[in-house]
C-alpha cells in the first residue's frame, strides 16, 4: 500500500477558522474521490459526552470525513482546559507524549489516502520545553496550509506565520477565511498577501459559511501534485 499523504492545517491564531477550513478540505477531498481522514493530534478544551471527554473540533473533522475510526486515533492527546497545550497538560499533572501522536498518525495513515491534520492555536504553540507543534510537523516533513482569519491586523500575523513556517517546512497553500464583521478593504488585504506569499491561495471562505459552502470555495488543483500517490518501494528496498 502506498503511504498516506498528510496535510497540516495551521492558522494565524486561535479563532482564525482552522476547523472550518480543515473540515472543508476533507469535504472537498471526499468529493474528489479520495479516502481522507481528519486528525487533531493535540486538542485543548474538552466536553463531556456519553462517550467520555471529547473535543468539538475533532467531532467536526470526524463528521466531515465520514469516518468511524476510534476517537483516540483521531485525537491522541485531549486536554480538558482550553489553554495552551503545555499549560493545560501541566495543570493535569502530565506531559504531551510525542510518541502517542506518532502512533495514532500511523494507524490512520495505514487506512486512508490523505490525512488532514489540524493544529492547536498557531504554528509556534509549545507542546513542552523542547517541542512546538510546528517543530513536530517540520520534522515529519508534512506540507502546511495556513489559514488566515481575515480581520484587522491579519497581515502582520499572516506574514510572520508564513515566515516562520517556511524556515523549516513547506507552505503548500493558504486559505483566506473571512471573519464577521467583514474587514474594510478586504480584497486589498487578500491581494497584499497573494503578492507576498510564494504559496498559492486555495480559496476565500465567505463569512458565516456552512461546510458545503466552504468546501466549494476551495480549489484543490494546487494540491494535486502533493497528493499524487508515492510508488511503493521495490521488494528489495522495503
Amino acid at each position: 500500500m502506498t503511504a498516506a499523504k498528510t496535510l497540516f492545517v495551521t492558522a494565524t491564531d486561535t479563532g482564525a477558522g482552522k476547523t472550518l477550513a480543515a473540515s472543508a478540505l476533507l469535504h472537498a477531498l471526499r468529493a474528489d474521490g479520495r479516502r481522507a481522514c481528519g486528525f487533531k493530534p493535540v486538542a485543548a478544551g474538552g466536553i463531556d459526552t456519553p462517550q467520555g471527554l471529547q473535543n468539538e473540533d475533532v467531532l467536526a473533522l470526524q463528521a466531515a470525513a465520514g469516518t468511524d475510526e476510534p476517537y483516540e486515533w483521531l485525537n491522541p492527546c485531549l486536554l480538558r482546559e482550553p489553554a495552551a497545550p503545555h499549560l493545560a497538560a501541566a495543570a493535569e499533572g502530565r506531559g504531551i507524549r510525542i510518541a502517542d501522536l506518532d502512533i495514532a498518525h500511523r494507524e490512520l495513515a495505514s487506512r486512508h489516502e490523505v490525512i488532514v491534520a489540524e493544529g492547536a492555536g498557531g504554528w509556534q504553540v509549545p507542546l513542552d520545553e523542547v517541542w512546538t507543534l510546528g517543530s513536530w510537523v517540520a520534522e515529519r516533513e508534512w506540507p502546511v496550509i495556513l489559514v488566515v482569519g481575515m480581520r484587522l491586523g491579519c497581515l502582520n500575523h499572516a506574514l510572520l506565520s508564513a515566515e516562520s513556517i517556511t524556515r523549516r517546512a513547506k507552505l503548500a497553500g493558504w486559505i483566506a477565511n473571512v471573519l464577521p464583521p467583514q474587514m474594510p478593504l478586504l480584497q486589498g488585504n487578500i491581494e497584499t498577501l497573494r503578492r507576498r506569499f510564494a504559496a498559492p491561495l486555495l480559496g476565500v471562505i465567505p463569512p458565516h459559511a456552512d461546510l458545503a459552502t466552504a468546501a466549494r470555495a476551495l480549489d484543490l488543483a494546487p494540491l494535486r501534485r502533493l497528493l499524487s500517490p508515492t510508488p511503493p518501494l521495490p521488494d528489495d528496498e522495503e
